[in-house]
């Protein structure tokens, strides 16, 4: 397998060195995707750490000519039903999450197992809060909109999102329950940005075998 790794900020940097201890070909590193030599493309993976605008103005050209592209960028939400509908036209393989960490994904099913609970007995209100590194961009963080979209749905309310952005914190997401006599939290911590690129790399590697559009919470675990 070879990958085409793009946008090389830190998450570019640190998907190199997880593919390097791998040893899987890193076959381009582009901070301009539409760049990179066709023939290049069309045997490799795109795993796609870059910013909302960018993914916006290259997820075209991404479908047309990857073998498979694992999209780690947020911020698209928007215009999520397009972009998965053009890879499905163009039969490009795509791999996309707010969160490729595995501890993440755990979180996100213990979270919907929780709230699913809750949802049934009532009486509690849920709120998250999110915490990262001063240079992230969106706000909301895309795993915290996920994870409100799953609370959302088993509880039947709108939740509120607090997001803080402070020095160079990785990313810290609870989720909250407040009854009327307790209250139960959960957290998760992430300690670098090495659980994320690892994650996408094993999405990579999982287009050798997975074919369509997926979520990656929802082929992690099979």
């Amino acid at each position: 397998m070879k990958v085409v790794i793009s946008g090389y900020g830190k998450m570019g940097r640190m998907v190199e060195k997880i593919l390097l201890e791998k040893n899987i070909e890193c076959a381009a590193v582009s901070e301009d995707i539409q760049s990179v030599d066709k023939a290049i493309a069309r045997d490799s993976v795109c795993i796609d750490f870059t910013v909302p605008e960018a993914f916006r103005r290259n997820y075209r050209f991404l479908a047309e000519n990857f073998k498979a592209v694992v999209v780690g960028t947020t911020g698209w939400d928007d215009i999520r039903d397009e972009v998965t509908g053009y890879f499905r036209e163009c039969g490009t393989t795509m791999i996309y999450a707010s969160n490729f960490s595995i501890g993440v994904n755990v979180f996100f099913a213990a979270v919907d197992y929780l709230s699913s609970l809750l949802g049934k007995t009532g009486g509690y209100s849920p709120y998250i809060v999110e915490k990262h590194h001063c240079h992230k961009l969106d706000a909301p963080s895309g795993t915290a909109r996920s994870l409100a979209a799953v609370v959302d749905g088993n509880m039947g309310t709108s939740v509120d999102i607090q997001s803080v952005r402070c020095g160079e914190i990785p990313g810290i997401h609870t989720v909250g329950f407040e009854g009327h006599d307790d209250r139960i939290t959960m957290t998760h911590e992430a300690f670098s940005r090495e659980g994320f690129a690892r994650g996408a790399v094993e999405a990579a590697v999982r287009t050798e075998t997975v074919s369509g559009v997926h979520e990656f919470k929802d082929i992690v675990f099979k």
